[in-house]
């Protein structure tokens, strides 16, 4: 059973798995996170759809356990289990200490009473997605998706190859996304050089990574910033 947040051209954004015991909730909320641009797939009870549960490609599970007839610890411990890495949020619809007390001492990343207002429930959501990526190992927003370990560049979903000294540019540009990163700054980071050579090593691949970042996309992410060194920007217009 599912239900899909606006998939902007820009790539497939992250997918939320959402289960409340009742249907009208779970369709506000879900309604809520898709209007903040993640996609949502709504889960039936565990009982009987145990697969949809265990088969689903979603980057973070959010769960309220507290009014279906599955005991509220045994459901977060299955839930865990399933999330495996992935961030479990669990939800009461009461502002109780003792339900979050109980979610995060089962095993929740995060545990929230949202009382039927969903803001917080979305910017919770945000924030452990954003944790985790980092913690795999991925920068990038908007289109592009860096993959540190296994060195994967993505932009709008188009999977981008790039050789060892770009990938390293790329990936120190963007640990601080809109800010100028200076040429000496990039000398040290990629090639361990505490000194100017006199070459144009820095320009030449950067030339390289833009031909492949910004060839054929209808805004350019890579920047030359004058007098302070080159940037780059995840969304058009926001530069520092």
């Amino acid at each position: 059973m599912g239900e899909s947040g606006g998939r902007a051209a820009t790539g497939p954004p992250p997918l939320v798995a959402i289960h409340h015991p009742h249907g009208d909730r779970a369709r506000t909320l879900a309604a809520a996170v898709a209007a903040a641009g993640f996609g949502t797939m709504l889960l039936p009870p565990f009982a009987g759809a145990a697969s949809d549960w265990r088969d689903g490609c979603f980057d973070c599970l959010v769960l309220d356990p507290f009014g279906g007839t599955q005991p509220p610890r045994e459901l977060i411990l299955l839930a865990r289990g399933i999330a495996a890495r992935r961030p479990l949020l669990i939800l009461s619809d009461r502002d109780s200490r003792a339900d979050r007390m109980l979610a995060l001492g089962a095993g929740a990343d995060d545990a929230v009473g949202w009382a039927e207002n969903p803001i917080e429930v979305v910017a919770r959501i945000a924030s452990l997605v954003r944790r985790s990526r980092l913690a795999a190992g991925q920068l990038g927003a908007g289109e592009l998706r860096i993959d540190l370990i296994d060195r994967r560049v993505e932009r709008a979903g188009r999977l981008i190859r790039l050789p060892l000294r770009e990938f390293d540019l790329l990936a120190n540009l963007a640990r601080v996304p809109g800010r100028p990163v200076s040429r000496e700054t990039l000398l040290k980071a990629v090639w361990r050089i505490d000194f100017d050579p006199g070459t144009n090593r820095v320009e030449v691949h950067m030339s390289r990574l833009r031909a492949r970042i910004d060839r054929g996309f209808a805004w350019p992410m890579l920047h030359t910033v004058k007098g302070r060194g080159y940037a780059l920007r995840t969304r058009p217009g926001e530069l520092a």
